[in-house]
């Protein structure tokens, strides 16, 4: 059950900046007034939860080691632990679909769907899911697609992480003989099936053109991965696929935002000061004005430490730098329900401490998924 409380004494976070002010939760929503107890969180800021539109962190609980994957289900369960630590009430699994086998395969992807569907009920925090699926697999468009509709996947993006520089060139790719020994591959056969997709390149467009449609006929949100030109952001937008995630230069974010697409940066990236593969800085994305929503990726506390940073170099105010992790990665996902802290919101809520910055209280729905120290303290007393 979810508990009616009057949260009072603390800093809240609204459009305007942090007010002195109460919050009122009950039945899992935030609203006027309620008879609830009083909670008094004098010197804590409360905040609205994060949404994490993309991480892929989730990762290394489901396999801690190479082929420990027995128990998919304490798995995510781990995972919610580490989300709700963090001050999320609203997490993306980004599972790929992709040609390099072995967690990123086929399989493993339908394990881990079928793993949340089992698990869900027993969650707190909102799990959704986003299939990235690797554009050259031709022969699985269909094979995607049911998986898609099977599981109810409310986000595809898709990426093409093929070495095509080396693979028109007839080299083999750097790491390639460990990569496909960890995945229980033999090299040479290995090598022979990534360059058969390269070879298919030009059958892309049209396997594309023609699942695109389905997918959008069972109310999918797509999104396209790593784009370089503007010119890639507008053939993707012409075909209907309108997140551009991570986009390595700023002309390819100039053209999303140009038409109308979002624009989704990693907060790793702005956190490091630029992105480890020599892309666009997401802070200059950014500053620019042109990030809708800022992800985890790989690192889930860089989602807050990436707010602050905006926020305490002055690129923006606190409000603004928040809504890059709250409110504007749950309108991009169509979460018109969480992301503000208001009445006939989610009571989806992060209690700060804002000396250390640490997550002392995470509420996701009007549930406690997470709580320590003094501010926990509070709503035991």
């Amino acid at each position: 059950m979810t508990h009616a409380l009057r949260l009072t004494g603390a800093k809240v976070l609204t459009s305007s900046g942090l007010r002195d002010m109460p919050l009122h939760l009950e039945n899992g929503d935030i609203v006027e007034t309620c008879d609830g107890r009083d909670v008094d969180l004098s010197g804590f800021w409360v905040l609205p939860g994060l949404v994490d539109i993309h991480g892929d962190a989730f990762e290394k609980h489901l396999a801690p080691r190479r082929g420990a994957m027995k128990s998919l289900d304490l798995g995510l369960m781990a995972t919610e632990a580490e989300l709700a630590s963090n001050g999320i009430t609203t997490g993306v699994l980004a599972q790929f679909y992709s040609w390099e086998g072995g967690m990123r395969g086929p399989d493993f992807a339908g394990q881990v769907f079928e793993a949340l569907q089992e698990v869900r009920t027993r969650l707190d925090t909102t799990l959704m899911t986003q299939l990235r699926f690797e554009t050259h697999m031709i022969d699985d468009y269909a094979a995607m697609i049911a998986m898609v509709e099977r599981f109810g996947i409310s986000f595809v993006v898709f990426n093409d992480h093929l070495p095509h520089a080396d693979l028109a060139k007839g080299k083999m790719p750097p790491g390639h003989v460990g990569k496909s020994l960890k995945v229980g591959r033999n090299p040479d056969k290995n090598l022979e099936m990534m360059l058969a997709m390269h070879r298919a390149s030009a059958d892309v467009p049209k396997a594309l053109r023609a699942a695109v449609p389905k997918l959008k006929a069972q109310g999918v949100r797509m999104g396209s991965h790593d784009e370089s030109t503007a010119e890639q952001r507008r053939w993707w937008h012409d075909l209907g696929v309108h997140v551009c995630e991570f986009p390595e230069t700023v002309a390819a974010a100039e053209a999303a935002r140009g038409v109308g697409d979002a624009v989704i940066m990693g907060s790793p990236n702005l956190v490091r000061g630029g992105s480890h593969k020599g892309n666009v800085s997401a802070l200059d994305v950014v500053t620019m004005g042109l990030c809708d929503a800022l992800a985890s990726d790989y690192h889930y506390p860089s989602l807050r430490r990436a707010a602050f940073l905006l926020a305490d170099s002055g690129v923006c105010d606190l409000p603004s730098a928040w809504r890059l992790i709250s409110e504007g990665p749950a309108r991009v996902l169509g979460l018109t329900d969480r992301g503000r802290l208001e009445p006939g919101k989610r009571a989806d809520i992060l209690v700060l401490d804002p000396e250390t910055r640490d997550v002392c209280v995470t509420i996701a729905g009007g549930r406690i998924t997470y709580m320590r120290g003094p501010a926990g303290d509070r709503f035991l007393a």
